[in-house]
């Protein structure tokens, strides 16, 4: 055994044959810790725009193969949170959109511009019916119905902060 007096710790390295995987080892050393083969990081979230979501077809219902990759993924997408009931100040469930206006009492946008949203554990999002949002959730392909009409997307909904534009 030795000792690292600046850390604190003691080491102690075990004769072992040689691992398959990291976690099979004895001992895993420091450097390894902080390398992602031992304690992976989360993918970043994949931007996306509606134009990506309305490459499903309206007629058959069937996603090209860019946007099922997308299916089970984290996602971000900038949109306008559409409440299920009028007057609404904050929601777990609710509608995003495209544009401001695409509100669900006139004609509302087609079942590919529209995302149905359950916000995850039940958490509730402050809906500005005017502020653009950078929504973040796992996006579904999924048909799902409701009194406001159709959306062939469900998310689970992670977070949601004002929308930025990007400077140019």
């Amino acid at each position: 055994m030795r000792i690292l007096p600046m850390l604190g710790l003691a080491v102690a390295t075990i004769a072992a044959p040689a691992a398959a995987s990291p976690f099979d080892s004895p001992t895993i050393s420091l450097d390894r810790i902080f390398r992602h083969d031992v304690l992976p990081v989360a993918a970043d979230p994949v931007l996306i725009d509606w134009r990506t979501l309305s490459t499903l077809d309206l007629a058959t219902g069937k996603a090209p193969a860019g946007l099922k990759a997308l299916d089970g993924k984290v996602v971000k997408i900038a949109a306008f949170i559409v409440p299920l009931e009028d007057n609404m100040q904050e929601a777990d469930e609710f509608l995003l959109v495209p544009y401001f206006g695409a509100c669900v009492h006139t004609p509302p946008p087609p079942p590919n511009q529209m995302v149905y949203v359950k916000m995850r554990g039940r958490t509730t999002v402050k809906i500005g019916w005017w502020d653009p949002v950078l929504f973040e959730g796992v996006i579904r392909l999924k048909q799902v119905e409701s009194a406001y009409g159709a959306s062939y997307y469900e998310m689970e909904g992670i977070s949601s902060k004002p929308y930025v534009a990007p400077k140019k």
